[in-house]
């Protein structure tokens, strides 16, 4: 019978030099699994840990337990796989290129395959065209910041203060902002701030969530003013408290502090994929006026008739063909616009199913 030490781990045995049961430390996620399983891979990167490594050498938690540095909760698809060597994810899984490039870290080039969008024989992305995440821009999706870019809104809020010196004094330093805090959308803030933000207090945040928890690197207002404005945002609203002296009124200096907050918002941006939408919702328009009004539709054809110019049947066949099209078109819009998503999904019974609920607020 193995004894339980300090180290969170059943003692090895001479011949075996890692229990079999092995407790997992990954990125903050604790997992519990049999040694078999880790190494059910021949090449991976946890079979070389688990076999071809002193058990004295890998690294340890303050618990003991085996540390690995990387995303602890896409590690639960990477173990599971590992079980069977079968993938199964939930529905809509948004983060398969993350997933990715985990699988290619603990090199698992099957699941590497599994993982990797498959390409049509139009030399287009299949079922999945789109499989990174949403904060994300894809060559492959072929979307651009200017094409389709996210609105959305960013609070920046700070406490400055105020002193003034005495008279003979001229170096007084009149602001001091000690810190810049930013809360909004995750993607939102990295999309504008990039490397100058600092993510320490909150950093397994997804793209999609909110944070309050965010802070810039500089101590710059009109620093922070200007990312904002190169990224497309303008104010709408700011607030402040009012300065309050905290020294004592016996003193020469006075110092006033006060915290004021700045809302800026940013429009969703239309690029040719919305000028193509607006045509073709022209298009349906009339063509609902057409039939409300039991005329045949005019098109270029019958204007180059009356200029003289004979018009070939297969123009005309084009024409047809062309409103028949627009009118499918029509049809699949008006259906589409009857589906109805509901506003939320019932808890589900499995843990990691409500987990996953829950981090994308379905």
């Amino acid at each position: 019978m193995a004894l339980a030490d300090n180290t969170g781990c059943a003692k090895p045995s001479e011949d075996f030099p890692f229990p079999e049961i092995i407790e997992l430390n990954v990125g903050g996620q604790v997992y519990i699994t049999r040694h078999p399983t880790l190494v059910s891979v021949p090449g991976s990167l946890l079979w070389e840990m688990f076999t071809q490594k002193n058990i004295r050498s890998l690294a340890r938690d303050s618990k003991g337990r085996f540390f690995v540095d990387r995303d602890g909760f896409l590690f639960r698809y990477i173990l599971d796989y590992m079980r069977d060597q079968q993938l199964v994810l939930p529905d809509h899984f948004p983060e398969r290129s993350r997933l990715q490039r985990e699988a290619e870290y603990f090199m698992l080039p099957e699941l590497v395959k599994m993982l990797a969008p498959k390409l049509s024989k139009q030399n287009s992305l299949g079922d999945d065209p789109c499989q990174s995440d949403p904060e994300e821009l894809s060559p492959q999706c072929g979307c651009h910041p200017s094409d389709g870019r996210r609105a959305g809104f960013i609070t920046i809020g700070y406490r400055g203060s105020y002193t003034l010196g005495r008279d003979s004094q001229t170096d007084a330093k009149f602001r001091r902002v000690a810190r810049i805090m930013v809360c909004g959308k995750t993607s939102l803030a990295k999309e504008v701030f990039g490397d100058t933000l600092n993510e320490s207090r909150d950093p397994d945040r997804p793209p999609e969530r909110y944070t309050s928890r965010y802070y810039l690197k500089f101590t710059f207002l009109e620093q922070a003013f200007d990312k904002l404005a190169d990224a497309g945002f303008h104010m709408v609203a700011c607030n402040s408290t009012g300065t309050c002296a905290f020294a004592h009124d016996q003193t020469d200096d006075r110092i006033w502090t006060s915290y004021t907050e700045y809302v800026f918002y940013r429009e969703p941006g239309r690029g040719q994929a919305g000028l193509k939408e607006l045509s073709t919702i022209m298009s349906l328009k009339k063509l609902e006026e057409v039939k409300q009004t039991g005329q045949r539709p005019t098109s270029d054809h019958a204007s180059v008739k009356e200029n003289g110019v004979e018009v070939s049947p297969a123009m005309v066949v084009v024409s047809e063909e062309r409103r028949a099209m627009e009118t499918e078109l029509g049809k699949c819009i008006e259906d589409f616009r009857k589906i109805k998503i509901p506003v939320a999904f019932p808890n589900k019974k499995r843990q990691w199913q409500s987990e996953l609920l829950r981090k994308y607020q379905l």
